[in-house]
């Protein structure tokens, strides 16, 4: 087979050549006694680092404006340890409300009642004990039957509970905290994609309406958002 020729290649100057990365974006050394001011400052101006200066630039923006801050969270954001960190964000007023799926409840229930959670899927799969802790379906549905006669919604009803409960953990619950602070935190619900939807206590109405409720107070926070920041994590 005949090599092909590359005598004949058109190529250009380095100099000339528009590049994405110089030193101007580099990153500055790490000094002793400096600021974490100053280490946010120092960090490259380069994927990561630049889109998270533009989240905050974004987000003191609207706090400046007096726009709203929103904030969409996973699961996991509650299980990999994260909740003492938007606890004072909504002491700070950083945030204006919290939107979340079922399971971001079950950690935060959990770990307010017990001081832990996550299962080990693999584990108690084999032996059909996975998902089946009792206190968490019943402290959820005690909530929601309490709740919808109050008017409350998903998240306000679990949030109540917490804080109005005996759990040793309570003053960590993200829900309880948001309760406290007026701070509303949505719940949107999937039937049938949370373990607690499988125990006998579980009531397709009650849950059904207090996640309605939720999903119409999600869509007046937006309805606001106008100048604002959502955030999906």
């Amino acid at each position: 087979m005949k090599e092909l020729d590359f005598s004949r290649l058109r190529r250009t100057s380095l100099r000339s050549r528009k590049s994405k990365v110089s030193f101007r974006g580099c990153a500055a050394p790490v000094r002793k006694g400096m600021s974490f001011g100053a280490f946010l400052a120092g960090l490259p101006d380069y994927l990561a680092a630049k889109d998270f200066r533009a989240v905050v630039d974004a987000v003191v923006q609207a706090r400046r404006r007096g726009a709203p801050v929103l904030l969409g969270i996973g699961a996991h954001f509650i299980k990999v340890g994260l909740s003492p960190l938007l606890l004072q964000g909504l002491s700070e007023r950083i945030f204006d409300g919290v939107a979340m799926n079922g399971a971001g409840v079950i950690h935060d229930v959990e770990l307010a009642l017990v001081g832990k959670t996550s299962e080990d899927v693999a584990s108690q799969l084999a032996d059909g004990s996975f998902g089946m802790a009792r206190e968490t379906a019943q402290f959820i549905q005690g909530a929601l039957a309490a709740g919808i006669g109050e008017g409350l919604g998903f998240g306000a009803a679990v949030g109540k509970a917490i804080a109005g409960s005996r759990a040793p953990h309570r003053d960590r619950s993200l829900l309880a905290g948001a309760w406290k602070q007026g701070i509303p935190v949505t719940v949107h619900v999937c039937v049938g994609a949370d373990v607690t939807h499988m125990h006998p206590e579980t009531d397709g109405a009650a849950m059904g309406e207090a996640s309605l409720r939720d999903f119409r107070s999600f869509c007046g926070l937006v309805a606001r958002l106008q100048g604002g920041v959502y955030l999906n994590v």
